[in-house]
């Protein structure tokens, strides 16, 4: 039985789905390559764009000290080029999480069709593009709902004031107005 094969032989190929779900890959926050998690994906955009702050308010009084409005809208358009670069290469990774080309990252143009990035769970263990994120450590999630929470509170602050200023001040009109008492 030189030169057939053998039918009983355990099988030679080398199966790739096989894999050892407690390897992960290091987040690499300034590339292209690699997956993150949707919490940390979201911290980090909420992290980004509060960087730009302190950029706004350094621009600021270099434009008022130098007299020049140009200043403030250099800084900050290089400040905001910078957060775009940034804020595309963690969706990108966002993509690669959920098993996506970095392509589908251009979703992010049509409005509300980005919630996907917050929504959309990533694949489980190993996908195309690698090892799954590291888990999360524990500030991670006050990390994102503190800001969010703190939206929510200014939402609900910006409808409340107002009724509670007009219902106020309905109130004192009519503590002024005795004659239409219907008591």
């Amino acid at each position: 039985m030189t030169g057939t094969a053998n039918p009983y032989a355990a099988p030679s190929a080398r199966v790739e789905d096989i894999h050892d779900n407690s390897q992960t890959q290091p987040i690499k926050l300034w590339s292209a390559a690699g997956r993150m998690g949707r919490l940390r994906y979201i911290a980090w955009s909420i992290l980004g764009s509060f960087a730009i702050m302190p950029v706004a308010f350094v621009a600021g009084l270099l434009g008022a000290a130098i007299g020049s409005e140009a200043v403030l809208y250099v800084l900050l358009g290089a400040a905001y080029i910078a957060y775009m670069v940034f804020w595309a290469l963690l969706t990108i990774q966002r993509c690669h999480d959920m098993d996506w080309t970095g392509w589908a990252s251009l979703l992010m143009i049509i409005p509300l069709v980005g919630l996907i990035f917050w929504f959309v769970p990533g694949t489980p263990g190993r996908n195309r593009f690698g090892a799954p994120p590291p888990p999360n450590p524990r500030g991670m999630a006050w990390l994102v709902a503190i800001p969010l929470l703190i939206f929510v509170v200014g939402i609900v602050a910006a409808i409340a004031l107002p009724a509670y200023s007009d219902y106020a001040k309905r109130a004192r009109d009519r503590k002024l107005k005795p004659d239409e008492y219907q008591g």
